[in-house]
């Protein structure tokens, strides 16, 4: 029997939602094998987080790693304290495809000589798995062999485990130490009033067609009244409309909220890519011929500068 360790992200108070979704994953692989789950929470002063892990439903055990050379979440370092916890008697090391699980899985996994498996969007057995390739249009069936298998789980494609009904143990692990590679130097954090777009269950984007950034505002009226996070293509963060946090799509947040909005929007296959998974989706566009119909629950072939302002008016 292997265990399966899920490196959890957090703000030193609360876990991310990701974390949840590969505790989800986690526990389908745990399933098959007899294994346990368990949490890895490393931070500095990160009891409250490690409280947070310990009531989740289907973990056994929370690893707390509290030395102040995780204060800041360096991948390098957060790394080295992964494989030597690893090495305990794990067979699969899960973190969420986010920025910063895709920043840490891939450093574990060399350190440990085996491959990375990213963006799993289902658990096959204990040593296969299922991921989107070529912007989603094909699933590739991965199988390993590796001792350890070190993956990122793209959240959307799991349910969010419950953060309530746990009572996991607490044990403190000694922490591996700055490894030297990096230092934290600032952090500029974008603070909005509205839902995380990665988490959010109403998502209004906008593409091209809202011609600058000046009309974003629209949407943010939009979003507003339904209480949701705003997004952006790829064509509008490089035109410069808004910043790059706002994309969706392959190279930007996969996301799939129960409602997904998109204003002027074409359809591009990297767009399509980062939430054709939500579970209602609206376009709005002028142009019949967008891609973005085809996906589409519901199409309104309009002007977006007319139809968004009396859909918020209706709203």
């Amino acid at each position: 029997m292997a265990n399966i360790l899920v490196i959890a992200e957090h703000d030193g108070a609360s876990l991310k939602p990701a974390t949840l979704n590969a505790v989800t994953a986690a526990g389908k692989i745990a399933s098959g094998i007899w294994g346990e789950v368990h949490i890895l929470v490393a931070g500095k002063g990160a009891q409250a987080a490690a409280d947070a892990a310990s009531k989740v439903a289907g973990v056994a055990k929370v690893l707390l790693a509290d030395d102040a050379a995780y204060e800041h979440q360096l991948p390098e370092d957060i790394a080295s304290l992964v494989v030597s916890v690893a090495n305990g008697g794990y067979g699969h090391v899960l973190a969420g495809a986010t920025s910063v699980g895709k920043n840490l899985a891939p450093r574990v996994a060399a350190l440990l000589d085996v491959a990375a498996i990213s963006d799993i969007t289902a658990v096959v057995s204990a040593d296969t798995f299922e991921r989107p390739i070529y912007a989603g249009n094909a699933i590739a069936t991965v199988q390993s062999a590796d001792a350890v298998k070190v993956i990122t789980v793209r959240t959307t494609a799991f349910e969010t485990a419950a953060s309530e009904g746990g009572s996991a143990a607490i044990e403190q692990v000694a922490g591996a130490g700055a490894a030297g590679l990096s230092s934290f130097v600032s952090a500029e954090l974008t603070k909005s009033e509205r839902p995380e777009l990665t988490a959010a269950r109403v998502v209004v984007s906008g593409g091209r067609g809202m011609q600058s950034g000046e009309n974003f505002p629209l949407l943010e009226a939009l979003a507003d009244k339904l209480g949701a996070a705003v997004g952006a293509s790829r064509a509008a963060v490089d035109a410069g409309f808004v910043p790059n946090d706002y994309q969706v799509g392959q190279t930007g947040k996969i996301v799939a909220p129960e409602l997904y909005i998109a204003v002027g929007i074409s359809g591009a296959i990297q767009h399509l890519a980062g939430m054709k998974d939500s579970k209602v989706i609206v376009a709005i566009n002028k142009d019949e011929e967008a891609p973005i119909f085809q996906v589409a629950d519901y199409g309104l072939v309009a002007d977006l500068f007319k139809a968004v302002p009396e859909l918020a008016e209706a709203l």
